[in-house]
């Protein structure tokens, strides 16, 4: 058949192989590639694939899955020649429980039916390093927040990264070195979350690409250097109804974005499983840092949990801080919404609102407030997920694969410390998290 005429965005005379992407439990791009004559074939019946190597999916005892593409995420990857596609995955004809992309198509359904659509705007940060085949890590740049002339050496890379996120359908709005040497945020426009959740992917797939073309290496590793800022992925998110800011207040926030921050609270240390999901997230989750640590709210203040960034009518959102760039975005912002819809449907109300500094209390001082504090490594979170019934519900099908692998991660974490003779609550960046994670 014609495909160019069934489906008017594809140019067979440009891509020749079409990559058909779909991520781990991890939130790692996997995939495959096909010849773009079998693009209708992958839309409309799916392209078999075994599910037994990929990180949080199916045994080898009954592993046949089927991956079905996405044409409205179809795109093509200019320096390759080649496109790529999302989609979804199945299993014996019907959505596979642990595809972490129809995790979040899930809960967006059960969204719309309270009457909501979600926009999200993300802040991913990266470190760019020169690595020369240890886990010696150098610095090309000992640029400071917001440099811009001397000290900051990576000015055109992120020009070019920029240039090309509109072929994924990305549209950068500012581009700025982090407080971090080396560190570096190029912030895209909001928009609906599984849209968002797909332009993550997408966007650290870019950034290391171009950065690998350029001789650097780009990492997303929630704290790749010990003593340095930790790379978060801060979340601005709004409910629309009926075309309608639902977070809007006239002056300030509604009640239902105060309900919703009152769930994020409530489940805020279940959700830092998903929203902080590996070893050396929480290595970036401590005092000291931009990162936070206390569980609670305030407007425009940055050392709390939930901030509400000055905003104008219909720009009412929340910022949520503590998410990092290693978590699964459709499993993170799944957990998230659920959360947050948690508390508008209940109408619960937030306790600890803060207009100070949280980090200059003391212990008495929060404790009066009722200010708690979030998990300090990746096993209390696991804990307090097995704990949450809103957070696991969240997850569907996922949660029992999830649970077992960071599980597992955190057992060989722990083995590992064991046999260096580290504590466990040791906050120094090991090799054991290098290996796994610079790469995530």
């Amino acid at each position: 058949m014609n495909i160019s005429a069934k489906f008017p965005n594809v140019d067979i005379t440009r891509p020749r192989f079409l990559q058909l992407i779909f991520v781990d439990i991890n939130g790692v791009p996997k995939g495959l590639e096909i010849p773009i004559e079998r693009y209708e074939e992958a839309v409309e019946d799916g392209i078999a694939f075994d599910g037994s190597s990929i990180p949080g999916f199916q045994g080898i005892e009954d592993s046949d899955l089927i991956f079905k593409a996405d044409p409205s995420t179809y795109a093509e990857v200019p320096w390759e020649g080649i496109a790529r596609v999302y989609g979804y995955i199945y299993k014996d004809g019907k959505p596979y429980g642990a595809d972490p992309r129809g995790v979040l198509r899930r809960t967006l359904k059960r969204l719309e039916k309270e009457g909501f659509k979600a926009y999200i705007g993300p802040e991913p940060e990266f470190y760019l390093f020169k690595k020369n085949g240890t886990w010696e890590l150098h610095i090309p740049d000992s640029g400071g927040y917001f440099d811009l002339v001397t000290l900051d050496k990576a000015r055109e890379l992120r020009r070019e990264i920029a240039l090309y996120m509109p072929s994924f359908g990305l549209v950068p709005e500012a581009l700025h070195h982090e407080v971090g040497k080396a560190q570096h945020e190029i912030d895209f426009r909001y928009d609906e979350a599984l849209k968002t959740a797909d332009n993550l992917v997408s966007f650290k797939y870019l950034v290391k690409a171009i950065a690998e073309m350029r001789g650097l290496h780009a990492t997303f590793m929630p704290k790749p250097l010990y003593g340095f800022p930790g790379n978060g992925m801060h979340l601005h998110i709004s409910l629309w109804r009926n075309g309608e800011n639902a977070f809007a207040g006239g002056d300030g926030l509604s009640e239902t974005a105060i309900h919703f921050i009152a769930g994020i609270l409530k489940h805020a240390k279940a959700l830092a499983a998903v929203t902080n999901p590996t070893v050396n997230s929480y290595k970036r989750l401590v005092p000291g840092y931009e990162a936070p640590v206390y569980i609670s709210w305030g407007y425009r203040n940055r050392s709390t949990l939930v901030r509400i960034p000055a905003f104008q009518n219909s720009g009412a959102r929340i910022e949520y801080r503590c998410p990092d760039p290693s978590a699964n975005p459709y499993l993170a912002i799944a957990a998230v919404l659920m959360a947050g819809l948690d508390g508008i449907k209940r109408k619960l109300e937030p306790d600890a609102y803060v207009e100070g500094n949280v980090y200059n209390m003391t212990e008495e001082e929060r404790n009066r407030r009722g200010i708690e504090t979030l998990p300090g490594s990746l096993g209390e979170a696991l804990e307090e997920l097995k704990k949450d019934r809103i957070v696991r519900d969240a997850l569907g099908e996922a949660y029992r694969n999830f649970i077992a692998y960071k599980e597992n991660e955190w057992s060989e974490y722990v083995t590992y410390l064991e046999s260096e003779g580290l504590p466990v609550k040791t906050k120094k960046v090991t090799e054991w998290e290098l290996e796994r994670y610079f790469y995530i």
